[in-house]
């Protein structure tokens, strides 16, 4: 791991699960892994540090460090008990930040899509002045105190 705080409670968990499930999830293939809170906090004999151990495993450092992203947790609707797994899906080392880079890709495509016709509309201000000035229809407007 890259931290320098390799002793600390959250990053031993998040180093045994690495080491306990997800990186022999990887070297069989798999698409998915999951990991059981219970099973951890016993591994390390934690005392008393469940929700210590469910942070960890949540935490988007893990995600991002280990190339996952959490497709499920079972357990209690609090999230904080030893019979809480999660799910994980494994992705390959590029895909990681791939969604984000493909939705903001996506986003900029977008980006002036109608500049051709707000232009020939004289600009988007003043298509919009239009618009709101035509919105009820002419002698239709409330505000207008001509149609009272």
């Amino acid at each position: 791991m890259k931290n320098a705080n390799v002793n600390s409670p959250s990053e031993l968990v998040r180093q045994h699960a690495v080491n306990a499930y997800v990186a022999p999830a990887r070297r069989r293939r798999e698409r998915t892994v999951s990991v059981n809170v219970g099973a951890v906090h016993k591994a390390l004999r934690l005392g008393n540090r469940v929700p210590l151990v469910c942070a960890a495993l949540k935490s988007q450092k893990f995600q991002k460090e280990n190339h996952l992203r959490l497709i499920s947790q079972s357990g209690p609707p609090s999230g904080q008990s030893t019979t809480v797994t999660f799910t994980y899906e494994i992705l390959d080392g590029d895909d990681a930040g791939r969604s984000k880079d493909a939705q903001l890709d996506a986003w900029l495509r977008l980006r002036g899509i109608a500049k051709d016709i707000f232009a020939s509309l004289g600009g988007g201000e003043a298509y919009l002045r239009n618009e709101r000035a035509n919105f009820y229809g002419p002698g239709k407007d409330p505000s207008d105190p001509s149609n009272h």
